[in-house]
């Protein structure tokens, strides 16, 4: 075990979080049921993965701008943004890279081909239900890239009476957002559901860049953003359902590339459609078919010239057939996924533009008596030959609010398209990166206290980094990427919520030493230790809260010459019940104004104030 934690740091944390874990880690014992830990619904109680939910009801009091905001209040992970919320951001798990994460919506994979990672600034908060976030390898369930873990969001689903829900609000910036929501379900034997969501964002921004950049401009840098879905589905008779779900999200946002009086921007184009139907055959087997498409299209502007204009798009079309075989109280999964990746640019030429994966997987998840199991192995086959991937989890109830949990598992991710072919950075030998990871973990929850402890140790083989100046080859003095030989991603991560004195605490902490273990160095943008703690009071039609954001240093590049100092942030929120139906919203972030780094001389935001009132009719 390479991570060293001071006995006053480790005893400093678990007090931290036994006194309060952060606003978003719900207590298990709660009802939750959530899908991403086994691709099925289950009890949040029945799950070994460490997993956490982020509600519809805290997604719409957190008054977050951007769903980058939202994560990183959250456990185990953190984020790094180039510029204000319409720029370039990553998102970091248990300090696996940003391309290290499986990211869904509503079952549909999404990202892009040539960057490996999803592209967060395009994904619209406003569209959003509520959200899965589980840590660790899943490449056994789901496949290449599943490293760090799986995040899923869930867009708004109809139920119910008819109904309709709408948000406005303004705030610095001259931030504006507006979204609506109508939503509902007919009763009987043929029921139909339905949700149509839509809503708009617009800012005016501020300086994506610090005058120490080469890029600077001191022009704001604002972004617009809009956004449609929908979900559909069917009930054709008992057991049987037919659905359709989709989501158009598109992106203007402006960026710095110097001086010029030209306006640099970036355009981007989100979407996902699936169409699936759901079938019991057999009393015991729910079968789900579901064809599904994701689109991750990008194009810069960088200036009026010809040679300005960069055109990215990708594609993932991917079919699914899985079978849920119940044998008692136990379910066996079987699943065949045949998932096709297309890219299209101007920028570089790309003697194979396609390349197609189909995987085979089975999972077996099992409880008996204060035992839990679960089993998973897949088979990926496509251009890089065959990998195959595993996990075994292990859970004990000592009582109904303590368990102990043990797992392994081994994942892997395939080099983007952008890691082979872009010229002078690409290399076609770089190979698939592999991970090998252990982790324990316990937990205490009652219901209303609760408290858990995780620790991890991913050691990844072939990590593909990139670096400037590049060492070797053509690409001297430039960027590149490649393999390196060894890297270990090894944390704890400390977490409780109690309430006391009518105050809801929560709390979490975060350990983790994430280093290449040729050089010794730290992996990039990643910090030794980071946290949040966050309180709230209901007094009368009144909720008031406050948050502390807090974390330690990093470096911004890979040999650790360039260190991002670290931070600590303070923010307040405010709601109040105007009526059943009507209710306002007040958020200050940054209350000290605080100059801090997510990347280095980019800017971040600073003291800024946002306002709106939302109304919901159920």
């Amino acid at each position: 075990m390479t991570l060293r934690i001071s006995r006053p740091a480790a005893l400093s944390s678990l007090a931290l979080a036994m006194a309060a874990c952060y606003a978003h880690a719900e207590p298990v014992n709660n009802g939750t049921v959530v899908v991403t830990a086994t691709r099925t619904p289950q009890p949040l109680a029945n799950v070994i993965s460490d997993t956490i939910t982020i509600s519809a009801e805290q997604i719409s009091e957190s008054g977050a701008g951007s769903i980058i905001d939202l994560l990183q209040r959250q456990r185990g992970i953190e984020i790094a943004r180039n510029g204000g919320a319409g720029t370039a951001s990553s998102v970091y798990i248990r300090g696996a890279n940003s391309n290290h994460n499986i990211v869904l919506v509503d079952g549909v994979r999404i990202g892009s081909s040539t960057t490996g990672a999803a592209n967060w600034s395009a994904i619209p908060l406003t569209a959003i239900d509520h959200i899965e976030i589980v840590y660790g390898p899943l490449s056994s369930l789901y496949g290449a890239d599943a490293i760090g873990g799986v995040i899923q969001i869930f867009t708004k689903k109809g139920k119910g009476a008819p109904s309709v829900t709408a948000f406005a609000g303004y705030g610095s910036d001259k931030t504006r957002e507006a979204d609506a929501t109508l939503s509902g379900a007919t009763g009987g034997e043929h029921s139909f559901s339905y949700a149509i969501s839509a809503g708009k964002e617009k800012s005016d921004g501020f300086s994506a860049t610090r005058p120490a950049s080469g890029s600077y401009n001191p022009d704001r840098d604002g972004y617009d953003k809009e956004n449609v879905s929908g979900q559909f589905s069917l009930q054709l008779a008992p057991g049987y359902e037919a659905g359709a779900l989709f989501l158009h999200s598109k992106l203007d946002s402006q960026y710095d590339s110097g001086a010029s009086a030209y306006d640099v921007r970036s355009k981007a184009l989100f979407e996902t459609a699936a169409l699936y139907g759901k079938a019991q055959f057999v009393s015991n087997v729910d079968t789900l078919l579901q064809y599904a498409e994701s689109k991750d299209n990008g194009e810069t502007f960088s200036s009026a010239a010809a040679t300005g204009y960069s055109r990215i798009n990708t594609k993932q079309t991917d079919i699914t057939l899985q079978n849920d075989i119940r044998i008692g109280e136990d379910v066996l999964q079987v699943l065949y996924d045949h998932r096709k990746e297309e890219v299209d640019t101007n920028g570089f030429k790309l003697d194979k533009p396609e390349r197609t994966t189909n995987s085979w997987a089975a999972s077996y998840n099992a409880r008996r008596g204060a035992n839990l199991l679960n089993a998973a192995i897949r088979r990926d086959k496509s251009v890089y030959g065959a990998k195959n991937t595993g996990s075994l989890g292990y859970g004990y109830d000592f009582t109904r609010q303590l368990r102990a949990t043990a797992s392994y598992g081994t994942s892997f991710r395939a080099p983007t398209y952008n890691e082979l072919y872009y010229p002078g950075y690409g290399n076609p030998a770089n190979k698939p990166e592999q991970g090998k990871n252990a982790e324990i973990g316990i937990r205490w929850d009652d219901g209303v206290n609760a408290i858990s402890a995780n620790y991890y140790r991913n050691r990844l083989t072939d990590l593909l980094l990139s670096t400037t100046p590049c060492p070797f080859g053509t690409s001297t003095g430039k960027s590149c990427v490649y393999n390196i030989a060894n890297a270990t991603l090894e944390g704890l991560t400390v977490a409780g919520a109690t309430k006391l004195a009518g105050v809801n605490l929560n709390a979490s902490i975060d350990l983790q030493d994430p280093k290449d273990d040729n050089s010794g160095k730290r992996l990039a943008r990643r910090s030794k230790k980071h946290g949040n703690l966050s309180a709230d009071y209901a007094i009368g039609q009144w909720k008031l809260g406050a948050e502390l954001d807090l974390s330690g240093d990093r470096y911004d590049d890979a040999l650790n010459k360039t260190r991002l100092g670290g931070y600590g942030l303070v923010n307040l929120f405010a709601t109040y019940a105007i009526t059943r139906d009507w209710s306002a919203l007040v958020r200050w972030n940054n209350i000290g104004d605080k100059q801090y780094d997510l990347a280095n001389n980019y800017a971040t935001p600073g003291s800024k104030v946002f306002a709106g009132i939302r109304y919901g009719y159920k």
